[in-house]
């Protein structure tokens, strides 16, 4: 479950650390990511040509870490796992949903989009909040 403090830094316009483990040697990678939530499951939409898909197909394992903008030791780490992913339409309308939240209302550049977009749906296993 996620407690009040992840959900206000999920539900505002704060980055993230999307951390996954590489499939070909098992090594951390980290992408700075836009994220959401849909109840108690943390959102990170992506594309499926990207490795960090790649990676979490193979080991869903992950960690997001989210910091509060202009207050960097105001974060949350949370650990958890890839459950779901969720492509199509649905996924589409959520990154312009988010794109609408990190870029003043704007809808995500259409022309940006190289593949198919995705959405890694996160059930969380442990947390930090500080």
């Amino acid at each position: 479950m996620l407690s009040a403090a992840i959900n206000e830094l999920v539900d505002g316009a704060n980055f993230a650390a999307f951390t996954t483990l590489r499939e070909k040697d098992g090594f951390p990678t980290t992408q700075i990511m836009w994220v959401g939530r849909d109840g108690d499951h943390l959102l990170i939409n992506t594309e499926i040509h990207r490795r960090k898909f790649a990676n979490v197909q193979a080991d869903p394992r992950c960690v997001v870490t989210v910091w509060k903008a202009g207050h960097p030791y105001s974060f949350a780490e949370i650990r958890g796992e890839v459950v779901e992913t969720i492509g199509g339409q649905r996924a589409r309308d959520h990154i312009d949903g988010l794109s609408r939240t990190y870029r003043d209302g704007r809808d995500y550049d259409p022309d940006a989009i190289q593949s198919e977009r995705v959405i890694l749906k996160i059930r969380p296993v442990a947390s930090y909040v500080r």
